[in-house]
Formats: C-alpha cells, structure tokens, sequence
C-alpha cells in the first residue's frame, strides 16, 4: 500500500467535491475540475476529508494508488489558490509580449515565435524579460510552461535562452587559449 495514498486529504470550507462512478468534480474560488479514476481506486468523502483506497492488490493499483491522491490533491489545491510558474529569458534582445489571446517570443531567431494561450490559463508579463502563468490544473500550467522553456532552453556557457525563475543553470567554463 502506497505511503503517500494512505494519507487524508483535508478539504478546504470554500471547495465542494461530487464523486460519481470514480469521476471527481472538485469546485472552488476559481473554476472546477472533473477527473474520472480507474475502477482499482475507491474514494470515500467523510466531512471533510477525503480517503483515498485501493480495491485490488496488484501491482498496477498499488502504483496507482499514490498518484490518485496526488492528483485530487493538486485538484483541491487548483481550485482554491491556483497553480504558477514564472518563466525569464537571459540573452541580449531577447523578451516576451503578451496579447490576449498569444503570447510572442523574441528570442533570438529570424522571426517571432508566436504560441496560442490555452483558454485556463492567464499569462501576465512581469517585464519584458519575465513572464507568469497560473491556472487551476497544475499539469497544463507546467505543460505549457516546459513547450514555452524547450523553444529556447538556456544554455551552459552564457546562460542565454528562456528559465524557471528558481532554476539553476550549470555553467561550463569556455575554450581556453593555449
């Protein structure tokens, strides 16, 4: 049994929670979230807590198991403060430019690269050079943070290209003369 899926997890006042046939609907403050489970998870609401167990004793629900918990977690969690991440580009002319419906990169290449926001999250520019996304499902805030880093991930010998803010970038040293 999964240490972490053993754990309850508490429900906020202003979160509500509906269980039908394994599928979850958690709303709150900022929007809802419907998840549906495998059948190998049994979720129980006692006031309010909610308990998460597993039917079967295989392998596959064992490991599904934690990650059940783990998912409802971030559902909670989403619905009632929101999930962000904060993204910073490093290079000489390199920045970001919000619209309201894309977000324009300039980084480096010949052209603009252009990126579509998906409709849950909001991107608001810090400046020029730092961007924050928040949103209510953690796994698309961090999708589409890691497709915005991977169009220019930073590089080892100048630090140039697009970061997380708390992200530390190894740094190599240059070719030396001889």
């Amino acid at each position: 049994m999964s240490r972490i899926g053993k754990k309850a997890i508490s429900i906020p006042e202003n979160v509500t929670i509906d269980i039908q046939n394994n599928i979850v609907q958690v709303r709150g403050k900022y929007g809802s979230l419907n998840k549906s489970f495998l059948d190998t998870i049994l979720i129980e609401k006692n006031g309010n807590e909610l308990k998460i167990s597993q039917s079967l004793e295989t392998k596959a629900a064992k490991a599904y198991h934690g990650l059940a918990r783990v998912l409802l977690q971030n559902m909670i969690i989403g619905v009632s403060a929101k999930f962000s991440k904060v993204l910073i580009t490093e290079g000489v002319g390199y920045k970001f430019q919000v619209e309201p419906s894309k977000l324009t990169l300039s980084i480096g290449f010949s052209h603009p690269v252009v990126l579509l926001i998906p409709a849950d999250i909001s991107v608001a520019a810090d400046s020029s050079t730092k961007i924050t996304l928040s949103g209510i499902d953690k796994e698309q805030v961090g999708l589409f943070a890691s497709k915005i880093r991977a169009i220019r991930p930073p590089e080892p010998y100048k630090g140039k290209g697009i970061r997380y803010e708390n992200e530390k970038i190894k740094r190599k040293a240059g070719k030396t003369k001889k």
